[in-house]
């Protein structure tokens, strides 16, 4: 069986690849963005920043949240330290217990850096 080579074509003096027209993310902000959907992940943790959303005010007592989830009030806890942690709740503490609320714009800010970074064709 005869093997057909192909021509070996000289380079041009152009580019070989297309170029960028807007900045990719950051490492910075590629590591935090992570961090905040690594917490989103979570179906526990969806479910309680749904209930948090779904209390007057958008807040919420630890004491609300461990019975509709279905998980003891140290897994929760934990739960919501994540969600602390990534910035999309805040904790309050009163007496003995602990409040938490949405950080205002947080999941939005998360929705425009995927649309903005991770978006064929979105401006920067």
């Amino acid at each position: 069986m005869a093997l057909d080579l192909l021509p070996v074509v000289p380079a041009s003096g152009g580019a070989c690849c297309t170029p960028l027209h807007r900045d990719a993310i950051t490492e910075q902000a590629a590591a935090g963005l992570s961090q905040v959907l690594k917490a989103l992940a979570d179906p526990a943790r969806l479910r309680l920043l749904s209930l948090i959303a779904a209390h007057d005010g958008a807040e919420a007592c630890v004491c609300d949240l461990t019975e509709p989830v279905g998980l003891s009030q140290p897994t929760v806890s934990h739960h919501l330290k994540v969600l602390v942690d990534a910035g999309l709740v805040t904790r309050d503490k009163r007496g003995v217990w602990a409040y938490y609320a949405l950080v205002p714009g947080a999941l939005d800010a998360v929705t425009h850096q995927l649309g903005t970074h991770l978006t064929a064709g979105a401006a920067a």
